[in-house]
């Protein structure tokens, strides 16, 4: 059981803390993978699409990589399950378009949405912060099993709007942009690389841990820890949860 925080606002990370990782990599990564040709082909001229090839010809040190060699990279970034902005930029197109269609509905462990809600209920701001790209963030926050959820939030970041997630600096950015003072800020991950980045900055931090999950065994380190979100109790600005 964690300990009580005081706070304004709740940031929430999504693989491995409000839903499976195993979902992501099991049915999103393929999903993604069978679609990156025929995005690149039919709408490379798109400025978000442009731009993120740019980015993948940048990072990968091929300024001339055609759409063919971007492929290959891109899948390669996917083998490697790395945090590539362009990469997710990419899937949060190809994501976004799947939940549209219902190709996707979005995954949430049991104990999540009734602790959003009542943290919403109770007054506190609810943010997500993911290596996912805002478009995905939304798509996945709207097509839910629940339905859509994306009315409960404050405002979504990624690794483009605040940077890298296991940077201080991004949890300053975050704080700075939703206007909440970093003792006020509560962040929720299974990673604890990312835990410890947030409560450098100033936060509060709470490591979800979930049988099954890629970081269970590794622990969280010094952080409170929990293992659904019915043990983080919260005080916010109007009542307690």
């Amino acid at each position: 059981m964690s300990s009580e925080f005081a706070v304004d606002a709740v940031v929430l990370d999504i693989e491995g803390t409000t839903s499976a990782t195993g979902f992501v990599v099991d049915v999103l990564y393929p999903y993604s993978r069978s679609r990156f040709a025929a995005l690149l082909a039919e709408r490379g001229d798109d400025p978000e699409v442009a731009r993120a090839v740019a980015q993948v010809r940048e990072l990968s040190g091929d300024p001339d990589a055609d759409a063919v060699q971007v492929e290959k990279t891109l899948n390669s970034w996917l083998d490697e399950d790395r945090k590539a902005t362009p990469l997710k930029t990419l899937q949060g197109i190809i994501w976004s378009e799947g939940f549209a269609r219902g190709d996707l509905v979005s995954h949430f462990y049991d104990d999540v949405v009734p602790a959003l809600r009542a943290w919403h209920t109770a007054g506190l701001r609810l943010y997500v912060y993911s290596s996912g790209s805002v478009a995905a963030q939304r798509a996945w926050f709207t097509a839910t099993p629940e339905g859509d959820l994306l009315p409960l939030l404050s405002g979504l970041y990624d690794t483009e709007n605040a940077g890298p997630k296991q940077e201080p600096e991004s949890y300053r950015r975050i704080a700075a942009a939703t206007g909440v003072e970093p003792s006020r800020l509560l962040f929720l991950s299974d990673r604890p690389g990312e835990l410890d980045a947030a409560v450098a900055a100033g936060w509060h931090a709470v490591g979800v841990r979930r049988p099954g999950e890629p970081y269970f065994e590794q622990g969280v380190g010094d952080h409170a820890q929990a293992g659904t979100f019915d043990e983080i109790s919260v005080t916010g600005s109007r009542s307690t949860t």
